[in-house]
């Protein structure tokens, strides 16, 4: 048996290297199973960027270690932003682990497992890695993750990232061009582009910020109903980009921008660029080019220093801006890193009261924006199907598995992947619901 079962944690950008690995191993002649306990060999693409995320791999890794212990896997493979940051501690406490490799190994893979169980029986029909093999989501085959550059340059001084992954380093356009073109051809609708910061595409090897570029020859020469940014840092957002963004129609009227925070003081001391005030001429500037743009941003509570008035400021911020989707994290204390250092770190239980007001805060915005919503008619995109019937889809503005969904009802069969319009009848608050409006 040539089985092999792999499973990624972690951003969007590690699930594009899982099916680059799926890929690499299917046209090794490998298997890709999605039971762990059918396989021969257990591979998890583990995420090392905060605590929380390195337990979570940890934790993953000693359940599927059993299936070694007990079951038909001969293998137990640890890659990833983890086992990259921690292999000696890997090694040591979890012996069950055949091999470890860091994140710049992927390309061998098929390798390690050859090494490790042996070659499959059916015949190796190509030695070249196809990333249309790797699309490996059976349940939305319709959306394609596609990674536009590796590495960051922005050296926050809360983030690993810079150490386990190195310096930003851009594909070239035409590579990226050629891969949508094969993931459309093979069904792709939604093209999500992904990078650690997708503005600065292009800076290392054209010497200039080229995400502009790319998305006017992504939507010219693919078949993409829908392309999708992510990760974009607002200090690198050009005038340019908002202006292909506001008149390409294949591009998402969505931005998903980390801030991180709102207070000058704190932003400094995170390492980033920018400031509250160019935050707010930024997001005037974005919803003025686009009216019906989606902003969605992250935040960070309990960075060190973050005094009660910063907080309270922030919290301002927020309530102002009214973001159109909001994530909170409490930082994370990262080895390492230059915060990790910093003075005046702030209490576990003063982070997770900060992030509660700031989430029950975004949940009145949000419910608001979504009773916005009722009465419209939206382009949908039809993800899957419930088993009751309904149609279960996003609109520009929900990313797929990140944000909210429309649960929606169709007298007529619809096809996954398709856009339709959607009367939207009413909000749950989180996700909005709807009936398909027939269009002649």
């Amino acid at each position: 048996m040539s089985n092999v079962y792999l499973v990624s944690l972690g951003c969007d950008k590690n699930r594009v290297d899982g099916e680059v690995m799926i890929g690499t191993l299917r046209n090794a002649g490998y298997d890709v199973v999605p039971d762990p306990a059918d396989a021969t060999a257990i591979i998890v693409n583990t995420c090392g960027f905060i605590r929380d995320a390195v337990q979570e791999s940890i934790d993953l890794v000693l359940e599927l270690v059993e299936y070694k212990n007990h079951g038909e896997c001969q293998a137990l493979i640890v890659v990833g932003c983890m086992a990259q940051r921690y292999r000696t501690e890997i090694e040591k406490e979890i012996p069950e682990a055949d091999v470890i490799i860091g994140v710049g190994e992927y390309d061998n893979i098929a390798n390690v497992v050859q090494n490790l169980i042996g070659t499959p029986k059916k015949p190796i029909t190509n030695s070249q890695i196809s990333r249309i093999a790797a699309r490996s989501d059976d349940i939305a085959p319709h959306i394609a993750y596609v990674k536009i550059a590796e590495g960051c340059n922005n050296h926050c001084t809360y983030c690993t990232i810079p150490s386990i992954r190195g310096a930003y380093k851009s594909r070239k356009i035409e590579d990226i061009l050629e891969e949508t073109r094969q993931l459309t051809a093979s069904g792709a609708k939604e093209i999500v582009l992904v990078a650690q910061d997708t503005a600065l595409y292009g800076i290392d090897i054209y010497g200039e910020k080229k995400l502009p570029e790319l998305l006017k020859q992504l939507a010219q020469n693919s078949n993409a109903l829908w392309i999708r940014l992510m990760y974009v840092y607002p200090e690198h957002i050009t005038q340019e980009l908002i202006d292909t963004m506001a008149n390409l129609p294949q591009v998402c009227k969505y931005i998903d921008m980390p801030i991180q925070h709102s207070e000058d003081e704190i932003i400094s001391k995170m390492g980033r660029k920018g400031s509250k005030t160019a935050l707010q001429k930024l997001i005037k500037n974005l919803r003025t080019k686009m009216p019906d743009i989606t902003i969605r941003t992250t935040l960070i509570v309990g960075f060190p220093g973050e005094t009660v008035e910063t907080f309270k400021n922030m919290y301002r911020f927020v309530s102002t801006i009214k973001f159109d989707r909001l994530g909170v994290f409490p930082y994370s204390r990262e080895d390492g890193t230059p915060a990790a250092t910093m003075p005046k770190q702030v209490k576990e239980n003063i982070k997770h009261a900060r992030l509660g007001r700031i989430m029950a805060l975004q949940q009145q915005i949000h419910f608001k924006k979504q009773e916005l919503q009722i009465g419209k008619t939206l382009p949908v995109i039809v993800d899957s199907q419930s088993e009751t019937g309904e149609y279960i889809g996003r609109t520009q503005g929900d990313a797929y598995e990140v944000d909210g969904v429309v649960i929606f009802t169709s007298k007529e069969k619809l096809i996954q992947g398709n856009v339709v319009q959607v009367k939207i009848l009413g909000s749950d608050q989180y996700d909005l619901r709807g009936q398909y409006e027939l269009t002649q």
